[in-house]
């Protein structure tokens, strides 16, 4: 791998693209859409082999990578994202005259991506990290996963003729291969100006500390999973135990819990723990161990419960069928709320369909566990209205640990559209004021700068008196078109 050659390809590529309009832009992204769709009959059974995956979740999964596309396309045809911000000069103010300051965001530069392994369209290499960065203005140097080559190589391909059709440069986007070494190599080079990861807290830590022991140390945008806890209050518990047992057991075995969503953690109360957890075991039942993405996660997945086995602090509910190279079965152990609070592992991460079901005996016990929760991407609240009424303090401290609230339904699921927040605190991500889901995404890899005393002509049209985009922009503190 020639990396210099390839940094200094993608600087050019992005010097020619950043200032295109969002018309080109989004015509870029549209005909990407387009060209993926066209190719669905071979991209779907590739992903499908490589992955284990369901056809119907590839299916899926390619529906939602091209309608990320679209939405991307749509936003910067639009526009109004840059935040366009104009104070005009005054320069009979006194005592002291104003410059005219106008200010927007523009891309940063070349952005290395990395693959995920969960998901190999909408997480991967035309996923959502590629396309916001693209749409953004910047060049993208993508490091493809192992777990799916050749569907990677795909879409690759499939970028490239999107490229092509439009005429813009071939090294706007990168393909690489490789493995540690590659990718510590992308993130030292010089040229790199941002870092977007979607994997292990172990992977998201490691590349962060890299970034920072550079010269100019550089933005990580690392989504490291989290264990998703649902909070579940007794009136809510007692009323709906079964269908508050059905829709968490399949949240957790979803796609054999292999989401970054997945509920890993559920808190129930001690008058109902004995029901609710009868009817979590009936739903559990039934459901038979499936194929994991590759053997590497499966052996992983064994390995964290076989360390938690050793706990004595745990009661098994429903324990590990036997041990398979790339099977996965659903687990779930009980443990009592002073046990947990005692205990950080508790709140480690098992990638896979397991589950801690945490009994607690009182509100301030919950609060105790609010109190220690680590940041994660989302946290669920099951209650009566009431019960939410009269826990205030929880529901606050709750929404200082996560990126998402839900009080309806599962976490697993993450809707793509203007309002997503796919992002939390530390250590869900190592940048908890992004997201890497919805339109917001784009804004991570773009920075401000403003213009003092530039003449009209030399402006960004996004900045120009006459507006010729038709953008919303803020003139004076007043937001208008």
């Amino acid at each position: 791998m020639h990396i210099d050659s390839i940094f200094h390809a993608a600087q050019a590529a992005f010097l020619a693209y950043k200032n295109r309009s969002g018309r080109e832009k989004g015509h870029f992204l549209e005909t990407l859409a387009e060209i993926l769709e066209s190719n669905r009959a071979t991209i779907v059974p590739l992903a499908v082999r490589e992955s284990n995956l369901p056809e119907g979740r590839i299916n899926g999964e390619l529906g939602r990578t091209t309608g990320q596309i679209r939405l991307f396309a749509n936003l910067v045809k639009e526009g109004s994202w840059v935040e366009a911000t104009i104070d005009p000069a005054m320069p009979d103010r006194s005592p002291l005259p104003r410059a005219d300051i106008r200010r927007y965001l523009t891309p940063l530069g070349p952005v290395v991506v990395f693959g995920a392994s969960n998901f190999p369209l909408a997480f991967s290499t035309a996923g959502g990290d590629t396309i916001s960065a693209l749409a953004a203005g910047c060049s993208v140097i993508y490091k493809a996963h192992p777990a799916h080559p050749e569907t990677s190589r795909k879409v690759a391909d499939c970028i490239h003729q999107a490229l092509s059709a439009c005429g813009l440069p071939t090294a706007l986007f990168t393909h690489i291969e490789g493995g540690i070494e590659e990718g510590q190599a992308l993130i030292q080079h010089p040229v790199a100006k941002a870092i977007a990861f979607t994997g292990s807290h172990t992977g998201g830590m490691a590349l962060f500390q890299l970034a920072n022991q550079r010269e100019e140390p550089i933005p990580v945008f690392a989504e490291m999973g989290s264990v998703n806890p649902i909070f579940c209050l007794p009136k809510k518990c007692e009323n709906e135990t079964d269908a508050l047992a059905k829709a968490f057991v399949a949240s957790l075995t979803l796609g054999v819990g292999q989401f970054c969503t997945n509920p890993g953690l559920i808190f129930v109360p001690e008058k109902q723990a004995e029901k609710f957890e009868r009817a979590i075991a009936t739903e559990l039942k039934d459901i038979t161990s499936a194929p994991m993405l590759h053997p590497g996660i499966a052996k992983a997945y064994y390995d964290s419960i076989q360390l938690l086995e050793a706990r004595n602090e745990l009661r098994w509910v429903k324990a590990a069928d036997s041990r398979h190279l790339i099977n996965g079965s659903p687990v779930l152990a009980e443990i009592k709320a002073a046990d947990w609070l005692k205990d950080r592992l508790f709140q480690q991460e098992v990638f896979g369909a397991f589950a801690f079901l945490v009994v607690y005996r009182n509100e301030e016990e919950l609060l105790k566990i609010a109190q220690q929760l680590l940041g994660q991407l989302t946290i669920t609240v099951w209650a009566e209205l009431e019960e939410l009424k009269s826990n205030p303090i929880l529901i606050n401290l709750l929404q200082e640990k996560c990126g998402r609230l839900l009080f309806k339904g599962a976490p697993t699921g993450v809707e793509v559209g203007h309002a997503m927040q796919h992002g939390g605190p530390f250590p869900a991500t190592t940048a908890p004021n992004s997201t890497s889901v919805g339109t917001y995404a784009i804004k991570r890899f773009a920075r401000p700068i403003a213009f003092q005393d530039m003449p009209q002509s030399l402006l960004p049209e996004a900045l120009m008196d006459a507006n010729p985009l038709g953008i919303w922009r803020t003139v004076n503190g007043d937001l208008s078109k």
